[in-house]
């Protein structure tokens, strides 16, 4: 990874210190057996990376300037990192994921890392699909936060101790199968769910 200067150094040393002030809870137990598929939306993403940081997960991040700065704070937070996106070097991401989410747990934002916002792409479905890892959606809900409107996610930043809820789903299991219209349908009934444990609209 590159060295970040001082700026985005200070940015990330500022985020880490908020984050141990937010007041995370998950509306139920997560029912994890050692390797798994978290997704979530861009926007909300820092309370998501935050909370499963215990697990010492693997989080997928963009080669971006941006992904620069994320990688920067996932790896305080004791993540494995694969680099790239469904733009980037898209097969070998993939192929990356497959390896990894046999024995991890994996955290993939599907509308990254450039949007459209609340979009979800195919990576996550398809891995948990050929490996038949467990797949949750996790929807955020930030009660005080800075939003920053101009970015492509309407990115969150929570307020200092504010309370944040994540709504974990139930372990899904996507059928094991190659056949792109089953994908498809899987992928809109998901992002459909996602929306609403988020509450938001397109």
């Amino acid at each position: 990874m590159q060295k970040l200067n001082l700026k985005y150094r200070f940015v990330v040393g500022i985020i880490n210190i908020l984050s141990h002030t937010w007041r995370i809870r998950l509306d139920k137990d997560f029912d994890y057996s050692g390797n798994g598929i978290i997704v979530f939306w861009h926007g909300f993403m820092l309370p998501v990376w935050k909370y499963f940081s215990k697990y010492k997960p693997m989080a997928v991040v963009s080669l971006s300037k941006d992904g620069e700065i994320l990688s920067y704070l996932l790896e305080k937070w004791n993540y494995t990192l694969i680099r790239g996106s469904s733009s980037q070097n898209g097969k070998e991401v993939l192929d990356n994921i497959v390896n990894f989410c046999s024995n991890n747990l994996l955290l993939i934002t599907p509308d990254g890392p450039r949007g459209p916002r609340y979009k979800m792409k195919a990576g996550a479905v398809i891995a948990a699909s050929r490996v038949q890892a467990p797949l949750y959606l996790c929807g955020v809900e930030i009660k005080n936060s800075w939003i920053f409107s101009k970015s492509w996610d309407n990115f969150r930043l929570p307020y200092p101790f504010t309370k944040i809820s994540l709504r974990v789903s139930e372990k899904i299991f996507i059928e094991k199968t190659d056949n792109k219209e089953l994908i498809d349908n899987k992928i809109s009934e998901l992002e459909t769910n996602l929306l609403y444990l988020t509450n938001v609209e397109k």
